[in-house]
């Protein structure tokens, strides 16, 4: 246990809060590092690692298996403050990634591997010290590393700000480039963030209508009103998953039965490609938008263009 013991020595010294010196967060740190009981800290590395790596790292190395629902609880009360401290950068390989990606990786900062692999000699202490006050600038360094990649949205003309990754630049194209041809003048109700699902939402608005907020986790990606026609927009933004499938048709239709606005049923697409992956899985009586071919519009009526049944 001396490795252990001695992670939760460097935790206490890099001032970690109290709930991150325990194990979890010293096993975490020795994985992050690539440390096995048999090495020595000069041997940390900062190798890309996601958490389920992590898991199984702490299990093949110090035999202690995390349960793989245990990821949420090594996210949010270790890996998110290690990024805050400075410790840790997510995404080095590719800073776009999106936040939700399963493909989510960390590593150590340079600065602090240049200090974990002094742990036990005369150079600890210096370099604890000069780690430490420097580290509020690292943790907002590498935020703004992440941050630079962000989507910006015009919104009621203020600008909102979107985590990078496909589907929220679907989710872009849909209020800018969609909502500007195919849904004008109509009030943005609705639009969640892949690190925020409530990013912008407008609850009065949307009680108003009789879309109830117990049930807003099932909204659409977004969601459009135009007043004067009295439509509603409920626009999917599909990259991986999610059109208006038969399913989803359903379900929806049931969560808004209090609602008398038209509703108009949109699947969005990047490109044709990933819209022909999913046609075989679209609801008749909707419609399709591809980003790639904005002025244009699919539709799965038979007998009618763009509007509500």
């Amino acid at each position: 246990m001396i490795k252990i013991e001695e992670a939760l020595e460097i935790l206490m010294d890099l001032q970690l809060p109290k709930r991150q010196q325990n194990d979890r967060s010293a096993y975490t740190l020795l994985s992050l590092a690539g440390l096995k009981k048999e090495d020595n800290w000069s041997d940390a590395t900062n190798s890309l690692i996601g958490i389920h790596g992590i898991i199984v790292f702490i299990a093949d190395n110090y035999g202690f298996q995390y349960a793989e629902n245990s990821r949420e609880s090594i996210r949010r009360q270790t890996i998110h403050q290690f990024e805050q401290a400075g410790l840790i950068e997510r995404n080095a390989d590719d800073p776009t990634r999106p936040t939700n990606s399963g493909k989510t990786v960390y590593s150590l900062t340079p600065e602090a591997l240049h200090l974990l692999q002094s742990f036990g000699t005369s150079e600890w202490n210096n370099r604890l010290e000069n780690f430490l006050a420097s580290k509020d600038s690292l943790a907002e360094i590498y935020a703004n590393k992440r941050n630079i990649h962000q989507i910006p949205v015009q919104i009621d003309g203020e600008e909102i700000l979107f985590s990078s990754g496909e589907h929220n630049l679907l989710q872009k194209l849909i209020i800018e480039e969609f909502g500007s041809r195919f849904a004008k003048g109509s009030k943005l109700l609705y639009v969640g963030d892949t690190a925020n699902k409530n990013l912008h939402k407008l609850d009065e608005e949307l009680e108003t209508l009789g879309i109830p907020m117990t049930q807003h986790d099932k909204l659409p990606d977004v969601v459009l009103y135009d007043q004067e026609k009295s439509w509603l927009y409920l626009c999917e933004a599909v990259t991986t998953h999610g059109p208006v499938s038969p399913k989803r048709f359903i379900e929806l239709e049931e969560m808004l039965n209090k609602c008398s606005c038209g509703k108009i049923y949109v699947s969005c697409f990047l490109d044709i490609q990933t819209f022909k992956k999913y046609a075989d899985d679209i609801a008749w009586e909707t419609e399709i938008w591809i980003a790639d071919m904005p002025e244009h519009m699919i539709h799965f009526n038979g007998d009618r263009f763009m509007g509500p049944r």
